[in-house]
Parts: C-alpha cells; sequence; structure tokens
C-alpha cells in the first residue's frame, strides 16, 4: 500500500471533515422536521427543540393523518397525487413527440419551430397577461392546470438533443427492415433514451409535485394541491393572533404536513438518480 506524503494525508483529512460538515448539514433539516413534529407543544413555544424531539408525543401526526384535520390534507394530497401522474404522462407524451419531430432534418421549418421554442425560454407576456390568458384558455380547473402546463421548452430541446445523439446507422437500418416513424420512435429511439426519459420525467414530476402559485392563483380550494395546503397551515402556526385549543403546537402540525409531503419523492428519486445523472450529461453534450 503506498503511504501518502504529509502534503496528501493533509489533503485527504479535509476531504473528509468537509464532507462530514456537507452530510451533516444536509441531513439536519430532515432530523430537526421531524423532531418538531413530535415534540411537545411547551417544548416548542419555548424552543427547546435544537435537534432531537422534546417531550414526545404524536398528537399532530394523529390529526394530520386520521384526526380533524386530516380531510384538507388527504384532498390536497389525493389533488397532488393526480396533478402529478397524469400531468406528467401528458407532458411526457407532448414532449416526446415533439423532441422526435424536431430531431428530423426533413421536418419543413425546423429552424422556425426551434426558434419559437427557445424563444418561450428567453420571453414572456408578464404575470397578468399570461394570467387572463389562462383565464380565458380555462385553465380554472384540474384538468385545466394539466394541459396548460404540458410542455417545458427546455425538457424538449433535452430530449431533441439525445435523440440526434442516436446513432442514424441504427435508424436506416429499422427504415430498410419497414419501420415507420412510429415504430422508430417507439422501437429504437424510446428504448436507447431510457436515461433521458428518466431524468425528464424526473424534472416534470417534480415540478408538478412541487406546483404552488398557479395552482393557487387558477383553481378552486377543494382542488388545491399540497402545497398550497402547506403554505395555509404553516401561516396558520405563525399567526400568534389565533388561539387553539388543540394538544399540539401548529408547528408540529406543519411539520408533519412537510414530512408526509416528501415522503413520495424520497422513496421514488433513488430508483431514478442514476439515470438522472448520466441522462443530463448525454443530453447536454453532443458527441
Amino acid at each position: 500500500m503506498k503511504r501518502l506524503d504529509r502534503t496528501e494525508l493533509l489533503f485527504t483529512i479535509l476531504s473528509y471533515v468537509l464532507v462530514t460538515l456537507f452530510v451533516l448539514s444536509t441531513l439536519y433539516p430532515f432530523i430537526y422536521a421531524i423532531s418538531m413534529a413530535i415534540s411537545g407543544e411547551d417544548a416548542i413555544t419555548m424552543g427547546r427543540v435544537v435537534l432531537w424531539p422534546v417531550d414526545v408525543q404524536f398528537d399532530a401526526v394523529a390529526a394530520l393523518i386520521i384526526g380533524d384535520r386530516a380531510k384538507s390534507f388527504w384532498i390536497s394530497y389525493t389533488n397532488t397525487l393526480f396533478y402529478t401522474f397524469y400531468g406528467t404522462i401528458f407532458s411526457m407524451v407532448l414532449s416526446v413527440f415533439a423532441a422526435y419531430a424536431l430531431s428530423r432534418t426533413k421536418l419543413v421549418f425546423k429552424r422556425q419551430i426551434g426558434f419559437l421554442i427557445v424563444f418561450t425560454m428567453w420571453f414572456s407576456a408578464g404575470l397578468i397577461p399570461t394570467y387572463l390568458n389562462y383565464q380565458d384558455l380555462f385553465v380554472n380547473n384540474r384538468w385545466g392546470i394539466i394541459y396548460g402546463f404540458g410542455v417545458q421548452a427546455f425538457n424538449i430541446l433535452l430530449l431533441r438533443n439525445y435523440f440526434n445523439g442516436i446513432s442514424k446507422e441504427i435508424e436506416e437500418a429499422a427504415v430498410i427492415d419497414g419501420a415507420n416513424h412510429f415504430q422508430i420512435l417507439t422501437k429504437v429511439f424510446l428504448p436507447m433514451s431510457k436515461s433521458a426519459i428518466a431524468t425528464v420525467t424526473l424534472f416534470y414530476a417534480l415540478n408538478r409535485w412541487n406546483g404552488y402559485f398557479w395552482n393557487r392563483m387558477l383553481v378552486q380550494g377543494t382542488e388545491h394541491p399540497l402545497q398550497v395546503v402547506l403554505q395555509g397551515i404553516a401561516e396558520g402556526a405563525q399567526n400568534t393572533d389565533v388561539v387553539t385549543n388543540y394538544p399540539y403546537s401548529e408547528y408540529s402540525l406543519a411539520y408533519a404536513a412537510i414530512i408526509m409531503s416528501i415522503i413520495p419523492i424520497v422513496v421514488v428519486y433513488p430508483y431514478l438518480q442514476k439515470y438522472f445523472a448520466r441522462g443530463v450529461n448525454v443530453g447536454g453534450v453532443k458527441e
């Protein structure tokens, strides 16, 4: 085994220290949120919760899951799952077909269409005109949110770049075998683009899951997603003028809702992480 000299040893120790500090700084918010969710009301009010829970109780968690605060929470949770599932499928279908079309060299007005797509990344109409446009297009319900925010230009370009990197010889072989464009897309391009597909799917799913502003502005209360309800719970926790008789702190309820909201992402993300890094690198770099 090669013996490290003094400089290399110092660098190795410093690297491990920095990585350890980074990991601790990343884990601390999660530990703190869990501690706040299950700590007693007096401990939270007096600021005694720093890292570990104090006066452990599960009243806030129970109230959020099966208690008197559960109905609005689970309705919003269901709405978020609806937006994420159907919205991601809708967005992926449009993005895949658009990216495939833009990757074709014989597409008529290819440059002009590509410019218009990129143009939406540079300029927007502004907040008020955009809001009025959404209202006129009936983007004011759950299905309206699905189609109103169907695609993002960046994701289309990412998939297009990936499709452009696929070997032309493989495509020509499929054409010789009698494949049409739909068969080339589904039998050749999609199986060879799993990393890019997973990356863009993750982008769309996270965007749908974290949707807040336009959902709050455009849809009714019973159709609000989880993030809007979380904001309401957080505002209620900060409102000291309202006196409640709950056996738990409103902060405990807010943190319990936060923990519940991140569970699906924490479960799914590790399975997509390997595709995520690979898809960004290959889709963004042209051979």
